[in-house]
């Protein structure tokens, strides 16, 4: 091989290196910009109860659910559950200022079992729903 093929070889290298470095860093972006603090997509229902209440987001197949405190202060334990009928539950629990979740889950066609707790107030939709 002479020194040309070689430089471009190279050449191709780094740009594949540098390109897939560059999807990196986009990517992780917008992972943390997903779980900053909110949902994407439509507001499509709240679901109140003593305590605080969960927020239902629609985006496309994907639903996205936050539980809110009804009255903001200290660290207290909070809850947000989404389930698909046929798979495990994507949960976010401990304790928080401000809200837990989001949490995000792909449904497709299939129906959700959502709860959400604040303090000793709890919500349970109390069955598959379809949204």
């Amino acid at each position: 091989m002479d020194s040309g093929a070689i430089r471009r070889r190279l050449g191709a290298v780094l740009g594949v290196l540098a390109a897939s470095g560059v999807l990196a860093l986009a990517a992780s972006g917008e992972a943390q910009a997903a779980d900053s603090s909110s949902c994407s997509g439509s507001k499509i229902r709240t679901f109140t109860f003593s305590t605080g209440s969960v927020q239902l987001y629609k985006s496309g197949n994907y639903l996205c659910a936050l539980t809110l405190p009804k009255n903001a202060g200290g660290r207290q334990p909070m809850m947000v559950s989404l389930q698909a009928r046929g798979f495990e539950p994507v949960v976010d629990k401990g304790l928080f200022t401000q809200h837990a979740g989001p949490v995000r889950l792909y449904v497709g066609h299939r129906k959700v079992w959502i709860k959400g707790s604040v303090g000793s107030g709890s919500y349970d939709s109390g069955g598959w729903r379809r949204y």
